[in-house]
């Protein structure tokens, strides 16, 4: 604190101030920083280096992992402190609030059969599929997503400025083509028109999966694909405006592609990322 402010203060009037004798001070500026002191500071630059690499969404938990990885001994306890008087603060989550799904249609839906699924012990056992919304200035689109649930990672998704049947099954063939499941694959959604339509339904069947649906309003059964949401929404659509659709998707791409599955830890797999979890 003294040296802090010996440029606006005299020296002699801040040692009498916090009654630290003068030649104490001189002894503590000779013999500069202590130990524990140089450690905190090497530590507290690792900790900048690995929030900075998170995009600032790595609270004390994740960070502390991440540096474990490196090789770095240290406790969530000293890297929370180093945090907080380093005004580092990772951006929480909004509180997950359901939306119900329009499920007033014409079409026939499947029971909830992920309700009496066993442990998932594999990929391409379960994939859950949602969709949400995101705001530009050219207006509102819409983003639909398929997740293995196994891994947490997303396996496809699309954009579009409709939420009509193609965007869902787009999303679910590019999940397809990248994973080229085994027959006998779940698959969850809600109720929506879009995943009981007949031509849904026929792009299931004609892939041998199984469809699995939610109870009208229960959102909380695909919560998996709802926290995705909340995550995304918290880490990279309310941080930014995008001006239009194609925007939005170069950066959804970054975001999904590059960091969530192949970069974020995630505390369900034992923080680690759904590539890293597919591959170990």
């Amino acid at each position: 604190m003294i040296q802090s402010l010996a440029t606006q203060h005299p020296l002699r009037a801040l040692c009498a101030v916090l009654k630290v004798p003068r030649s104490g001070y001189y002894q503590w500026r000779r013999q500069g920083p202590s130990p524990h002191a140089q450690a905190n500071q090497k530590l507290l630059e690792q900790i900048r280096e690995a929030f900075a690499q998170s995009r600032q969404t790595y609270g004390s938990p994740r960070i502390t992992r991440q540096l474990r990885r490196q090789q770095t001994r240290c406790s969530e306890n000293r890297v929370a402190r180093l945090m907080r008087d380093d005004h580092l603060q990772a951006k929480s989550k909004r509180p997950f609030r359901p939306r119900t799904t329009q499920s007033q249609h014409g079409y026939g839906t499947a029971p909830n059969r992920l309700k009496e699924q066993a442990p998932l012990t594999r990929v391409n056992q379960t994939w859950v599929a949602d969709i949400t919304y995101i705001h530009t200035q050219g207006g509102w689109v819409y983003l639909a997503g398929v997740m293995d649930l196994f891994s947490r990672k997303i396996v496809g998704w699309s954009l579009g400025y409709s939420l009509q049947t193609p965007l869902v099954k787009e999303a679910l063939q590019q999940a397809l083509a990248l994973r080229r499941p085994a027959a006998g694959l779940l698959h969850h959604s809600d109720r929506g028109i879009q995943y009981a339509s007949s031509a849904f339904q026929a792009l299931l069947h004609s892939k041998k999966m199984i469809p699995s649906m939610s109870a009208a309003g229960h959102c909380y059964d695909n919560a998996n694909m709802e926290s995705f949401w909340s995550t995304l929404k918290t880490e990279l659509v309310h941080r930014q405006t995008f001006t239009d659709l194609p925007q939005a998707r170069s950066a959804l791409f970054e975001y999904i592609e590059v960091f969530y599955n192949r970069q974020r830890l995630h505390s369900a797999l034992g923080y680690k990322s759904p590539v890293d979890f597919e591959q170990q």
